[in-house]
């Protein structure tokens, strides 16, 4: 289970680079961001086990968050 933890807070880590570098927000108010969404509290969720996919697809999930309201309107998740 503590390898699980520490992939996601890798995970965590990365998409919060990644909405700094795509977004312009700092990175406190990218991660307070991150980890207050649905993609995130998913993410956390063992039984999805979403850190199957890559740092990339979640952060196309938490887009679709912000931008539909729903991370599961995602191609990666609709598309199965």
């Amino acid at each position: 289970m503590s390898e699980i933890f520490s992939l996601i807070s890798k995970y965590i880590s990365i998409i919060t680079k990644q909405i700094c570098e795509k977004y312009g927000y700092d990175e406190q108010t990218a991660l307070r961001n991150f980890t207050s969404s649905e993609t995130c509290r998913m993410l956390k969720n063992p039984e999805l086990e979403m850190w199957e996919f890559c740092p990339d697809i979640i952060f196309e999930m938490w887009e679709c968050e912000q931008i539909t309201g729903n991370p599961r309107n995602s191609i990666y998740i609709r598309s199965k």
